[in-house]
């Protein structure tokens, strides 16, 4: 496989600027780690990143390929509308473009979008409840969940309204019968928001196999609720999370940065 993609590899960094070769850096990173928590759909779903300057361009996955070969050089930079303005000699998935490019064009503070398929995220969004406060990883992102009814298969684009009617101004959507989704100013914020996001529906999966919920106080919902702007405002998990999982990634397999 390394020499498919040493074949597919172009001279991206010489051609764009080094803050747009730090996003894309990131980016490949955050698909490298959902693929490390497994949270994978085969080549599918998709991790969005906005590219600096006015015209509007982001970068998505490479269709085609799986999360573990997403490279910083790789990685597809679109418009818009959907069209190829840097390729790597790839294309894109229509229906990860509908989502994503909806979000990144009524959204200026929607730097990252990213929307995944995992098990626990789509049982949740199944759920007639939603996402349940039922635990601190739950609690501390209670006020920022949207929701968005399924409407099937995301290739018609006169869905993108809804999608930005519905999520708002908050950072997380639970796409009904469907999956996750995240926003967030940087991909380090997106990606801590959605790994919170996930861990929460997974603790969920599991309590409620027990028949019994054991719910908390409602001072507790409401401290929680305050504590968990705090530490959204602040950025704390970001600033200290982001740099270790990256140091991760760089023992495991440093060629996302390639």
């Amino acid at each position: 496989m390394a020499h498919a993609l040493s074949a597919k590899k172009t001279d991206v960094q010489s051609r764009i600027s080094a803050e747009e070769w730090a996003i894309r850096v990131d980016l490949a990173a955050a698909y490298r780690l959902v693929d490390h928590y497994q949270w994978t759909d085969l080549i599918f779903t998709h991790l969005s990143a906005r590219v600096p300057g006015p015209e509007h361009h982001f970068l998505i996955n490479p269709y085609g390929l799986m999360f573990d070969e997403v490279t910083a050089s790789n990685l597809v930079k679109i418009d818009l509308e959907g069209n190829i303005v840097l390729s790597s000699g790839y294309e894109v998935n229509p229906a990860g473009f509908c989502i994503h490019s909806a979000i990144h064009m009524a959204r200026e503070d929607a730097q990252a979008v990213m929307h995944l398929h995992t098990d626990d995220g789509v049982a949740v969004s199944a759920m007639a409840q939603g996402l349940l406060p039922i635990t601190q990883t739950a609690m501390i992102i209670q006020d920022e969940v949207a929701y968005h009814e399924y409407e099937g298969v995301a290739l018609d684009l006169g869905e993108r309204a809804r999608l930005v009617r519905d999520i708002g101004d908050k950072k997380l959507m639970m796409l009904r019968n469907h999956g996750t989704l995240a926003v967030g100013a940087t991909v380090s914020d997106c990606f801590l928001m959605l790994y919170t996001f996930e861990r929460a529906c997974s603790m969920q999966v599991r309590a409620m196999a027990s028949g019994q919920l054991y719910e908390p106080s409602a001072a507790s919902l409401e401290t929680s609720r305050r504590q968990g702007k705090q530490l959204m405002a602040a950025g704390m998990l970001d600033r200290l999370a982001w740099p270790a999982l990256l140091r991760m990634l760089d023992r495991k397999d440093a060629s996302f940065r390639q």
